[in-house]
Order: structure tokens, then C-alpha cells, then sequence
């Protein structure tokens, strides 16, 4: 029977949650925010009447889940230089989880919005209000606490989607686990603890989704 090496076990320990706090946390934060920002205005350009606008988001949302994460992280790091475009490591994952986060979370909050009752524009405009204030000042508070939890999940995900940066050299957790396992030849051993790592700043996020939806639901009127 095989036995751990739990000094191994301790010692890489701190590489890794280094890596996790340096690399794989701010990675997927820089990623969701930009991607959020995206996703609102691919959202809104979805709920356009102009039917050239909901056309360009709707193909695009089409292409971003339709395929690979692997494939435009590829694409965009190994892809782009062909045409004379190099980006380093660190902004081409940032590019392509944005791109991604943003394809998703575009229907999340498209859904959220047209969740809020139509009653809540028609109160908008009869105190005169413009479409963009009333957007603004009223649906789009309303939307966000719809959108809490199916966007937490889009976040969780994406937490441990950073590990396909390894793939292109960006160090962050799985990276630190691939060089120390490298090294010492324990994958097993190093992986599983990888994903331990992972879990645990999953369960926490996880904790703090169910934090925050406690804290939005003591504004809800039932």
C-alpha cells in the first residue's frame, strides 16, 4: 500500500495557496468584473428593439457557448500571434475569461431583467421618468437580486475554469501543483491536494453566496 508523503504534503502546501492567492483568485475577480460589464451591455443590447444590435448579441452569446473555454483561451494566446497580434500570458486568460464570464452572464442578466414586472416601468414613466433613468433608478436594483445566485455560480465556475491557464503558463494554483508534482513525481498526491485547495475556496464562496442572499432577501416584501 502506498503511503502519503505528508511532508511533501505540508511543504507544497504554501506554493500552492500562494499561487492561489496571487494568481487564481485576482485572476478570476479581474475576469468577472470586466465580464459583468460586458455582460450588461450584451444584455441590453439583447433587449434592443433594433434588430441588427440583438442580432450582433445574440451571435455573439451564440459562438461564446457554443464553444471550448480551452479553445478561446487557445485561440487568443496561441491563435492571435499568427496575425501579428502577441499577448502575454496573464492579459490573454484575463481576455478569455472575460469574453467567456460575459457570454454566460449576458442571459443571467437579460433574464433578471425581464424578470422585474412591467408594472414597475409603466410606475417609472408616470412620474416621469426617462427610459435610461428608470432602467438605472428602478429595474436594474430589482434585477440584480434575481441575478445574485445563478452569478455566484457563474463565478464559482470560473474559479476553477483559471486553471486552464496553466495551460499557457500563467502561474496560479494548478500551475504550482504541476511544477512541485513535476519535481517529485507525486501527481497524485499533488493534484489531490490541488483539489482540495480548490474545494475549500469553493465551499467558502459558496458560504458567502448564501450569506449574501439571506442579506438581500430581508428587502423582499412576502
Amino acid at each position: 500500500m502506498i503511503q502519503p508523503d505528508w511532508e511533501l504534503f505540508f511543504s507544497s502546501f504554501w506554493p500552492m495557496l500562494d499561487g492561489a492567492i496571487r494568481g487564481t483568485i485576482p485572476l478570476a475577480l479581474t475576469s468577472f468584473a470586466i465580464g459583468l460589464v460586458l455582460a450588461l451591455v450584451l444584455a441590453l443590447m439583447r433587449l434592443s428593439t433594433r434588430h441588427w444590435i440583438s442580432g450582433i448579441a445574440r451571435g455573439y452569446i451564440s459562438i461564446v457557448r457554443g464553444t471550448p473555454l480551452l479553445v478561446q483561451l487557445f485561440v487568443i494566446f496561441y491563435g492571435l500571434p499568427s496575425i501579428g497580434v502577441t499577448i502575454d500570458p496573464w492579459p490573454s486568460a484575463v481576455v478569455a475569461f472575460s469574453i467567456n464570464v460575459g457570454g454566460y452572464a449576458a442571459e443571467v442578466i437579460r433574464a433578471a431583467i425581464l424578470s422585474v414586472p412591467k408594472g414597475q416601468w409603466e410606475a417609472a414613466y408616470m412620474i416621469g421618468m426617462s427610459h435610461r433613468r428608470a432602467l438605472t433608478r428602478i429595474i436594474l436594483p430589482q434585477a440584480a437580486r434575481v441575478s445574485v445566485p445563478p452569478l455566484s455560480n457563474t463565478f464559482i465556475s470560473l474559479v476553477k475554469d483559471t486553471s486552464l491557464a496553466s495551460l499557457i503558463l500563467v502561474t496560479e494554483l494548478f500551475r504550482e501543483a504541476q511544477q512541485v508534482a513535476a519535481f517529485s513525481n507525486k501527481f497524485m498526491l499533488l493534484y489531490l491536494e490541488a483539489a482540495l485547495i480548490y474545494w475549500v475556496i469553493c465551499l467558502v464562496l459558496s458560504t458567502g453566496q448564501g450569506f449574501l442572499e439571506r442579506r438581500l432577501d430581508r428587502y423582499v416584501a412576502r
